[in-house]
């Protein structure tokens, strides 16, 4: 599925493609769609999660299909309806849904953060929630869904655990990621691999405000020396926070790693024209230690 937001830079523009389940709004980010297919009749899977369908082979692809409706706690789908195949954390997970509405190009700035009070099936697995033609859309949290259904497919501890005791290191690291749970997966594990001096925030305007702050008082050498960000973020992306980075002369030195769900060949280009230092895709936390390390030449 092509898209010719993929092509522009740092523009802090998504598109969403808008889907239906139980009469209810929801949507993804196109980046993370490979196509849309037809039902077509699903083998299901022995002891496998009440979410999961079971597996197809669309080109001979095996693929995952998983019951968007069964996660959502509102039953369970019956034959029909549509596929939509994603690719995201380098895996293939088809989701079925029940009709597509269409494709919405929205500004990261008009993405509400979901209220923390808000306790719902829905509200859990929402990463935003945006209006569209008066009506609310969700934006559910793909990743969360399948590392709910499949805790392996999440970050990989164990590749921390596999660097062994490493020295105390103080140079100061910016963190923009805006999963509370990931945020914090991210910062014990560099603080298990030596990194001390971690400064998180919960998406990129978070973030550009801080550089923009310890800019004005003369103190990024103190508190700014890498800054590693998530793509998808409310308010404004990693893509558009790298370009404002790179595209200024006093910042420009600052290396920044994307690490994202969303590092495909596409998005992998869009970063490198954006001037990413390294690109990594989320479940590999082992590999970004290794990075930062060679980045900072630790």
């Amino acid at each position: 599925m092509e898209s010719k937001i993929l092509l522009e830079n740092g523009t802090n523009e998504l598109e969403i493609l808008e889907f239906t389940i139980d009469g209810n709004a929801y949507g993804i980010n196109v980046a993370k769609i490979r196509e849309i297919i037809a039902y077509q009749p699903i083998t299901p899977v022995p002891n496998a999660h009440p979410s999961v369908e079971g597996i197809f082979m669309p080109r001979d692809t095996m693929i995952t299909a998983i019951d968007l409706k069964n996660c959502l706690q509102r039953g369970e789908s019956e034959p029909g309806g549509l596929l939509i195949v994603t690719n995201f954390n380098k895996l293939d997970i088809a989701f079925h849904v029940e009709a597509v509405e269409g494709i919405h190009r929205v500004s990261w700035t008009e993405i509400i953060r979901p209220d923390s009070t808000i306790s719902t099936a829905e509200e859990s697995v929402a990463t935003g929630i945006v209006k569209i033609n008066g009506q609310l859309v969700i934006i559910l949290d793909f990743e969360k869904i399948v590392t709910d259904i499949s805790p392996e497919t999440g970050l990989r501890l164990e590749e921390i655990d596999a660097l062994g005791v490493r020295e105390r290191c103080d140079i100061p690291i910016l963190i923009a990621e805006d999963s509370a749970l990931l945020n914090k997966l991210i910062v014990d594990s560099l603080k298990k691999a030596g990194y001390n001096n971690l400064h998180h925030m919960e998406n990129g305007q978070e973030a550009w405000d801080y550089i923009q702050k310890c800019k004005k008082e003369g103190t990024l050498n103190q508190n700014v020396h890498l800054v590693i960000t998530d793509i998808e973020m409310p308010l404004m992306d990693g893509h558009r926070l790298t370009k404002l980075i790179k595209d200024d002369d006093q910042l420009r030195s600052i290396p920044v790693i994307i690490f994202s769900s969303l590092v495909n060949d596409e998005m992998r280009r869009k970063g490198e024209q954006l001037g990413a230092n390294a690109q990594l895709s989320k479940p590999e936390i082992g590999n970004l230690v290794k990075v930062i390390d060679e980045v900072l030449e630790r």
